[in-house]
């Protein structure tokens, strides 16, 4: 189907680097109207300072659009962290951080947007997960668990908004180049018990991360399910990583969870 978005309005929060920004240039390029919910300001697009986790800044932000260009087509939520380290030496406050951020930061949006796409008639929400969400990853484990919960929301809001028009799908990108490697926090007081498989377990991360793909490349699949009539409930990123991900549903658990042992932990 046509990817015409000329005449869209779209949020995309976190669109400063990484992926967000990937995927508000081409959205941009298409000739859609493109609005960015960041804490940094950009010059590349229309942007709302906005801190996607306080709910009244969002509402705020949400209503300037609308108020701008009277609708709200397509939310892209973007905007997210990572922590690494052993689950039990990761503090609480670290724990409500991410989740603060990955989760509600995305729900916060929503929410603000659904009532005025339901109002319009339609729209679509695009959610980015992680393959991690499916293949959870030792000593990332609070982020996979952020991104699982990312997941099952947009599964479920995808049936409660069908009446109205509005598609919900999820998007679980593997490996991607950004910065957001080099922005992970990591947790600095993990057990002795655990010896050098933190830190063994985060390079390989890493490594995999510096040689992953392009953003171009999840901007491009976000742009074909956000502009599809029937998106799918969701869509892993990178052929490589929809394999791993079509293998993990048919091997037996203990196989994926012990090949993942012998990657990561």
């Amino acid at each position: 189907m046509s990817r015409d978005v000329s005449d869209k309005v779209v949020i995309v929060t976190g669109a400063t680097a990484g992926i967000g920004k990937a995927t508000a240039e081409l959205f941009k390029k298409k000739g859609a109207k493109v609005v960015c919910l960041a804490r940094r300001r950009t010059e590349e697009f229309d942007c709302i300072p906005t801190d996607v986790t306080n709910k009244e800044a969002v509402l705020a932000a949400v209503a300037a659009v609308k108020e701008k260009y009277g609708r709200i087509d397509i939310l892209v939520n973007n905007a997210g962290m990572g922590i690494s380290g052993a689950a039990e030496s990761t503090s609480e406050e670290a724990v409500r951080k991410i989740f603060e951020l990955n989760f509600f930061g995305s729900l916060n949006v929503t929410k603000a947007v659904i009532p005025v796409m339901r109002e319009q008639g339609g729209g679509c929400i695009v959610n980015l997960s992680s393959v991690a969400a499916e293949l959870a990853i030792p000593f990332q484990s609070f982020y996979s668990a952020t991104k699982a919960a990312v997941s099952s929301l947009s599964a479920a809001l995808r049936n409660e908004l069908r009446p109205f028009g509005i598609r919900v799908t999820a998007v679980l990108p593997g490996d991607v180049k950004t910065d957001f490697t080099s922005s992970r926090e990591k947790n600095a007081s993990d057990d002795p018990a655990y010896g050098d498989r933190v830190a063994r377990s985060v390079a390989v991360m890493e490594r995999d991360e510096r040689n992953g793909m392009s953003p171009d490349v999840i901007a491009r699949l976000v742009l074909r399910v956000a502009t599809a009539k029937h998106p799918p409930v969701s869509r892993v990123g990178g052929g490589k990583y929809v394999l791993l991900c079509a293998l993990a549903k048919v091997l037996p658990e203990r196989l994926v969870s012990y090949i993942l042992y012998k990657m990561y932990a």
